[in-house]
C-alpha cells in the first residue's frame, strides 16, 4: 500500500474509533491526568499521520518538494517509495490536507486572540470594580477580592494571574474553603490547561465533523476540572473542596433536576465524595507509556521503506 495512503487511513482510523474506545473507558474518571496525556497524544498522532500523508502526497506530486524531501537520501531510498506510481491523486491530496494545516493555523490563531480579548476585557472590568489604591501596581497579589451578592471565584491567566472571588463567596467559604479553591485555580494555572483548552476548541470549531476532535473539546473541559480538584484535594481533602464547590454554585440551580449549561458539576461532586480507588503506578505507567507510542506508529509507518532499503 502506498506510504501516503496508508498515512491517512491510519488518521482517520484513530480519529473515528478514540473517541469510542475513550468513552468505554471508566479509567480517566480516576486518573483524568493520565487521561488529558492520552488524549493528546491521540490527537498528536492523528495531526502528525496527516501531516506525514500531506508530505509524501505532495513528494510525489511535484518534483519540487520530492527534491526537498528526499534530498539528502540515497536513489534506493527514493526508489522504496515508488512515488511516480502514486497518480493524479496525490495533488488532490497534498492540497487538501495542506488546506486543512493551514485551517487548523487560523483557527488556533483566532482562539487565541479572543482568549486576549476576554483576558483584556476582563482586567479592564476588575480595575474598573476594584480600582488600584496609591502606589499599588496592577497584578501584585494573587487574591482580589469584589464586592458581588453572588457567590463566584475564578482564575485571571496572564504574565501575573490572579484569583478574583466576590464578597458574597468569601462569606459562604468556611475554614480551609478558600484555600482550596485557590488550590484548585493554581493547578490550572501551573498544568496551562487554558492552552489545551485552547487547541481544543480551536481543532473543534475548524473541524466540527471529526469525531476526535469534538471529543477532545469535551473531555478537556472535563478533565481539567477533574484534575484541578484532585490537586485541592491532596492537599485540603476531598470534602473539603466538595464543599467549596457547593457553596459557590448550590444557588445557580446545578444541583436540581433539570439539566444546566454545568451539569458536571453535581458529577464532580460526587466524585469528591466517592473516591473510587487510583490506579496502580504500574498501569499509570502502562497507559502513559504505551500513549507516548501514538505519535511513534505514523513515523514508523513512514520510515519503513527507507530504513529497508538502507538494511
Amino acid at each position: 500500500m502506498l506510504v501516503s495512503l496508508a498515512l491517512l487511513l491510519l488518521g482517520a482510523l484513530a480519529a473515528v474509533v478514540t473517541p469510542r474506545l475513550m468513552a468505554r473507558a471508566e479509567w480517566p474518571e480516576r486518573e483524568p491526568v493520565v487521561a488529558l496525556w492520552v488524549w493528546q497524544c491521540v490527537v498528536a498522532g492523528v495531526l502528525l499521520s496527516f501531516g506525514l500523508s500531506m508530505t509524501f502526497s505532495a513528494a510525489a506530486a511535484w518534483q519540487a518538494v520530492r527534491g526537498q524531501v528526499f534530498a539528502p537520501a540515497p536513489r534506493a531510498v527514493v526508489e522504496a517509495y515508488a512515488l511516480a506510481a502514486y497518480g493524479p491523486w496525490s495533488a488532490v491530496i497534498a492540497v487538501l490536507l495542506a488546506l486543512g494545516g493551514v485551517w487548523s493555523g487560523a483557527m488556533l490563531t483566532r482562539e487565541i486572540r479572543r482568549a486576549r480579548l476576554r483576558r483584556r476585557r476582563r482586567r479592564a472590568e476588575l480595575l474598573v470594580r476594584s480600582p488600584l489604591m496609591p502606589g499599588e501596581e496592577a497584578g501584585s497579589g494573587p487574591l482580589v477580592v469584589l464586592e458581588g451578592e453572588r457567590p463566584d471565584a475564578w482564575w485571571l491567566p496572564g504574565a501575573a494571574p490572579q484569583l478574583v472571588i466576590t464578597t458574597a463567596a468569601l462569606g459562604r467559604l468556611k475554614g480551609r474553603q478558600l484555600d482550596a479553591v485557590l488550590a484548585h485555580e493554581q493547578g490550572h494555572a501551573r498544568a496551562r490547561h487554558d492552552w489545551l483548552l485552547h487547541c481544543s476548541a480551536a481543532l473543534a470549531t475548524g473541524f466540527p465533523q471529526v469525531p476526535v476532535f469534538a471529543a477532545f473539546r469535551d473531555e478537556m473541559h472535563r478533565l481539567v476540572e477533574l484534575a484541578a480538584d484532585d490537586v485541592a484535594s491532596r492537599r485540603y481533602g476531598r470534602l473539603t473542596i466538595a464543599l467549596a464547590l457547593v457553596e459557590l454554585n448550590e444557588d445557580r440551580g446545578v444541583f436540581g433536576p433539570s439539566p444546566t449549561p454545568d451539569a458536571q458539576l453535581p458529577l464532580r461532586v460526587n466524585r469528591l465524595l466517592s473516591p473510587v480507588e487510583r490506579l496502580t503506578a504500574g498501569r499509570r505507567l502502562r497507559l502513559t507509556a504505551a500513549a507516548a507510542l501514538v505519535p511513534v506508529v505514523p513515523l514508523l509507518v513512514a520510515f519503513v521503506p527507507g530504513l529497508r532499503a538502507l538494511g
